[in-house]
Formats: C-alpha cells, structure tokens, sequence
C-alpha cells in the first residue's frame, strides 16, 4: 500500500510509539489524525508532526464517537488506516491490583480497540479496503509477574484481533498485530513523561518503522501476528 495520501488514525497519538509512528507516516505523506487524554501533549506533538490532532479518550463511547464525527467532518467520512495504539499499564500482584485497576486497563486496551473497530469497519467495508493495526504486547503471549491487568487484557486483545481477522477478510481489509516488548516510552509512569531510550531496549522509533513497513506491504498482502525483541536485553 502507497502511504502517499491515506487518511489514519492513530490512538494515544502524543507520545511513545503511536508520536513516532505519526510522525513517520505523515513524513511518507499521509493524512494523520491523533488522539488522546492530555490536550496540551496532543497539541504540542501534532504541531510538531504536522498533523491533526482530537483530545479523546478511547475507553469512553462518547470520545470515540467524536473521533468519528471529526472524520465525517474532515475526511468526508472516508478512512484507510487505523492504529489501536493506546495502552494502560497498571501493575501489582494479584491481591494487591484493585477491581477498578483491572477496569481501567481493560477500558483502554481493549474496550478502546473493540469501539474504534466497531466504528471504523463499516468505513472500510465500503470502501473494500483498509488497514488495522492492534499494537499489543508480546505480555499477550505470555504473562509476567504483577502484570495480570496488563497482560491479560493483551491476551483479550490478541483473541480479538484474531476473530476480528476472520471477519474482515472477504472485504480485503488487513489486520496486523504488533507485539512489541519492552519500549522505552511513558507507559506505566503515572505522570507520563517518556523515559529515555538505552542500548539494551527497543525505542519508539523502532516500533515506527515496523508498523510502516507493514502497512506499505501490497493491499494484497498482510502479516496477521509480528513480535518485536531488542536483539541483546539485558535482564
């Protein structure tokens, strides 16, 4: 697929993985849409990309119905990529993770991802065409210690993901999942703020790269499942 020109959105769009991969795809010249919690990130990292950008919380119906207006607003409803970025990291033992942790992470990692989807497909199908791309974690293949909200709901991603693939098929829409491990970003920092990439971990920039090169493969072709190692981590 020819990045040149496609309409995407990309979640949790002011930070991390889902800025770098923004800015990577706007520089390929496509029409990039951002969203997120923070406005002032949002706004910053948008007006450094160059690209458009919607405060929207996708654990929320009504954000993820406004992120949709903006697109039938802006884009005459018309959209070729989505890219379920945003993610939650909450972690203790079991005993110790409260109900309403497990709600949170669930909300964004995967009740934010099912919404999107659901919104976005009807688009697609019209269109016979599309791409999504679920950024999960390679915690959805195996569970770590204190990581139960975590990783379980990658797990529950990961199953979505691979029912959502059967679906969409007949109408020549591609599902990627992206696993990446661990990435030197802002998740699990309550107050946000990136943490600086070291040799032994992957980067954003990284993850950018990849999800690129998947997307620019032919619309005919797709990579249902990809893990993403840094090549010597350090433990």
């Amino acid at each position: 697929m020819t990045i040149e020109g496609k309409k995407i959105i990309i979640t949790g769009g002011s930070s991390g993985i889902g800025k770098a991969t923004a800015k990577r795809l706007t520089e390929l010249g496509a029409l990039v849409l951002i969203t997120g919690r923070n406005e002032n990130r949002l706004e910053k990292a948008a007006k450094a990309i160059g690209c458009h950008w919607i405060k929207a919380d996708v654990s929320k119906p009504e954000d993820v119905n406004k992120t949709f207006e903006w697109v039938e607003k802006n884009w005459n409803n018309d959209l070729d990529v989505l890219i379920n970025n945003a993610g939650l990291g909450e972690f203790a033992s079991i005993e110790e993770t409260a109900m309403e942790s497990y709600y949170r992470v669930f909300g964004v990692n995967i009740f934010g991802p099912i919404m999107m989807v659901k919104k976005a497909i009807p688009i697609m199908k019209a269109k016979m065409s599309g791409s999504i791309v679920n950024v999960a974690s390679t915690s959805s293949l195996k569970g770590f210690n204190n990581g139960s909200a975590y990783s379980s709901s990658k797990f529950a991603l990961r199953g979505f993901t691979q029912s959502l693939t059967e679906e969409v098929r007949q109408y020549n829409i591609r599902v990627f999942q992206v696993n990446p491990s661990e990435v030197t970003t802002a998740l699990g920092n309550p107050e946000r703020e990136e943490r600086n990439e070291v040799d032994f971990k992957l980067g954003a920039d990284q993850l950018a790269q990849t999800i690129a090169a998947l997307l620019q493969l032919p619309q005919k072709a797709f990579v249902p499942e990809l893990s993403v190692w840094s090549t010597n981590p350090k433990y």
